[in-house]
C-alpha cells in the first residue's frame, strides 16, 4: 500500500468537506436557506444520474456525473461567483486557474 498516495487523498477528500461552507447565490427549492456548493455538486450529479436515459448515444453518464460532482471544487479557493455578477467575472477565470492550481 502506498501510504503517501492515501494521506494525500485523505488529505483532498477533507479539502473539499470546506464545499459544505460555501454558499451559492441560489435558494433551496423550498427557499428556507441559501445552497451550498456540495448540496449543489451532489444534487446535480443526481440529477445526471436519474436523467442518463435522455442522454445522446456516446455520451458517458459516468463520466458527466463525476464531472457534476466535482466542476466547483476550486471554489474552495476562488468562491463562487453569481451568473450576474460582471465585476466578478472579470478575474474569474484566474482566480479558479490557481485554485485548481492549489487543490
Amino acid at each position: 500500500m502506498d501510504h503517501d498516495r492515501l494521506e494525500k487523498q485523505l488529505a483532498f477528500f477533507m479539502e473539499c468537506d470546506k464545499m459544505k461552507s460555501i454558499y451559492r447565490n441560489t435558494m433551496l427549492a423550498n427557499q428556507s436557506r441559501m445552497e451550498t456548493d456540495a448540496e449543489h455538486s451532489w444534487h446535480i450529479a443526481l440529477m445526471a444520474m436519474l436523467l442518463q436515459e435522455y442522454a445522446p448515444a456516446g455520451i458517458n453518464c459516468d463520466h458527466t456525473i463525476r464531472m457534476c460532482l466535482v466542476h466547483d471544487l476550486v471554489e474552495i479557493d476562488a468562491g463562487d461567483t453569481f451568473a450576474y455578477d460582471t465585476e466578478g467575472y472579470k478575474d474569474k477565470a484566474e482566480r479558479e486557474v490557481k485554485a485548481a492550481d492549489r487543490l
